[in-house]
């Protein structure tokens, strides 16, 4: 079963390549990606390697994290999976925590507002 794991501190000037070749020594590699921004393209300074076997991956992680690569230093831990559209407002705004902490307006009076008494004192 392939084995994911995380790649941050990555350079700004890592491609794909880059970052296959700087882990190809520990095992076969399935994917290697660094993430990028939608709307530059740019480099977001973290990526993903995806290793055929589990414990190349773990070896990869011992050897590489703290390691330099292209004048950074690597911080390589074992991926996390995420739930699709966790990072999403929507995903944010609908969690429990959100709802139980949010409580309901009240309206205090026709009268008021919130620049004062307009009840016609003054």
């Amino acid at each position: 079963m392939p084995k994911k794991i995380f790649v941050g501190g990555l350079s700004w000037n890592t491609d794909d390549l880059r970052l296959r070749t700087a882990f190809t020594h520990y095992g076969e590699i399935v994917e290697a990606r660094v993430v990028r921004d939608r709307s530059t393209g740019r480099s977001r300074g973290f990526g993903f390697v995806t290793f055929k076997d589990p414990k190349s991956a773990h070896v990869a992680i011992d050897k590489m994290n703290g390691a330099e690569l292209d004048g950074r230093t690597l911080n390589v831990n074992e991926a996390k999976d995420r739930p699709r559209g966790s990072n999403s407002r929507l995903a944010r705004s609908t969690r429990e925590e959100d709802t139980l902490v949010a409580a309901p307006r009240t309206r205090v009076s026709s009268r008021r507002s919130r620049f004062g008494d307009h009840s016609g004192r003054f």
